[in-house]
């Protein structure tokens, strides 16, 4: 079942459960978080009744859910790497070749490439990844 869920700074999201029992018991256990601010605790919101049972809308609301999911995952990596990693903007490909390169200590770092700057990142064998960032959204 897809539910519309809302977490107390009023972010509203779909996740896909088994059942209501089943959100219900994640809930509980904090195990269900908002993909935009990390809050657990998100409730059911107000949710228009699902009239067709056409098999179309089952597989859109299940590949809702599961967009939902990889959203709530990349909110999750996104906040390991701000809480674990300097910022370092749009000085990132600098900063790595110097990481690289050992004209400044080794630590773990992101910000900001352009895509020639990951070409020749890439091109010089310096190590990167990546990640699709999340924004704020005011929903």
């Amino acid at each position: 079942m897809v539910f519309d869920l809302i977490c107390p700074n009023k972010h509203t999201f779909e996740a896909w459960f088994k059942d209501s029992k089943a959100f219900d018991g994640l809930r509980r256990k904090g195990q269900v978080e908002c993909p935009t601010c990390g809050d657990s605790k998100v409730e059911k919101a107000l949710m228009a009744p699902n009239i067709s049972t056409s098999k179309k809308q089952a597989q859109a609301a299940k590949e809702s859910a599961m967009a939902a999911q990889a959203t709530q995952m990349l909110a999750k990596m996104q906040k390991h790497v701000e809480d674990n990693c300097d910022y370092v903007g749009p000085a990132f490909a600098e900063e790595a070749r110097k990481i690289h390169y050992g004209e400044t200590e080794k630590r773990d770092i992101y910000g900001e490439a352009t895509k020639t700057e990951a070409t020749e990142l890439s091109e010089e064998g310096i190590d990167f990844t990546a990640i699709p960032w999340t924004q704020p959204t005011d929903s």
